[in-house]
């Protein structure tokens, strides 16, 4: 049976039931499968042994979404043998078409779309609508979970300041 959690997240100020395992810090992370933009599958063990940060949300079509990737992408350039995912549900397709309009060139781009999962592994999907809630989940080398922020409203940023606070204590 899915585990659901109701009342962690808002959308517009309207409570929605993340469904799938709430990961923890000290959680091991689990594995998961998802499409790169050439339609080729990408999963965790595909990363490597480097820190990761990966940027979770709902749709790159969005202003939030956007400039979370932005910024995660910016940053990326500042971080050394730090890898940086962002993941959605939006086609590998309209992934591809948003990272060659904004630059996006040091973060990969992941879509879930297929099996939801990332999003059912790392308890990010919002029943209510098939996509996945705004979040960050931070890695260590090992795969260890050292982050975990599954933002409180879904139309709001995450704490940039503490992801990086959190992955520079890492590097």
């Amino acid at each position: 049976m899915v585990e659901k959690r109701r009342g962690i997240v808002t959308m517009g100020g309207n409570p929605v039931t993340l469904i799938g395992k709430e990961i923890k810090v000290g959680d091991k992370a689990p594995d998961f499968t998802a499409l790169k933009k050439d339609l080729t599958e990408y999963s965790l063990k595909d990363t490597g042994d480097s820190i990761k940060i990966i940027s979770v949300v709902p749709s790159l079509d969005t202003g939030i979404c956007e400039l979370q990737t932005i910024r995660f992408n910016e940053e990326a350039a500042k971080l050394k043998d730090v890898l940086i995912l962002t993941i959605s549900v939006d086609l590998p397709f309209a992934q591809d078409r948003f990272c060659s309009a904004n630059k996006i060139d040091k973060v990969i781009t992941l879509s879930d779309h297929r099996d939801l999962s990332f999003g059912l592994n790392y308890g990010f999907v919002i029943e209510e609508h098939r996509l996945l809630s705004r979040g960050i989940v931070v890695l260590d080398r090992d795969n260890t979970v050292r982050y975990v922020e599954y933002v409180k409203e879904v139309k709001t940023h995450p704490d940039y300041d503490k992801v990086l606070e959190e992955v520079k204590k890492l590097i």
